[in-house]
């Protein structure tokens, strides 16, 4: 079989940026230890209401952490609770979440906060709320007939 010279350099090409990618990753995993990011924080679905800090959804001033408050948010059957929450303007916030019940959607809309809340598991996100206003909360993965009634608000103040 006859293949042209550019067919050539072309697999050549492709067959070496394989190699290289695959030598990087193979480095990057195994040689210096990294690894993807995985849920390490785990908690009983049939438990959450008994587990802190799950016991107690809210916002909750911190010290000695490098954000300055920790938001804490149970997702369950189409609700959220707290249903409301003020969270002061400018302030370094954690946010914590978890589901009771099935995988619930965690969107904070106008902001980066947007994660999957799985049974079984814990959620976090860093972030800052820079501008005042209303964030409405929503669910962004379906979960029963109330899907569309599921929100929250965060409200940032002065």
């Amino acid at each position: 079989m006859h293949m042209h010279k550019f067919e050539k350099i072309w697999l050549i090409f492709g067959f070496g940026a394989l190699l290289v990618f695959l030598t990087v990753i193979g480095v990057s995993a195994f040689y210096l230890g990294n690894q993807p990011p995985s849920c390490l924080a785990t908690i009983d679905p049939e438990k959450v209401d008994t587990t802190a800090p799950f016991n107690e959804p809210g916002l909750k001033k911190v010290e000695g952490k490098e954000w300055d408050y920790e938001l804490v948010f149970v997702a369950s059957a189409f609700s959220y609770s707290p249903a409301r929450v003020e969270v002061p303007l400018g302030a370094k916030v954690k946010v914590i979440a978890t589901s009771k019940d099935v995988m619930h959607g965690f969107q904070a809309a106008g902001t980066n906060v947007n994660m999957m809340l799985e049974p079984g598991y814990i959620s976090e996100v860093v972030t800052t709320f820079k501008n005042p206003g209303e964030f409405l909360i929503v669910c962004n993965e379906y979960c029963g007939v109330g899907h569309h009634m599921m929100h929250s608000m965060i409200e940032v103040v002065e």
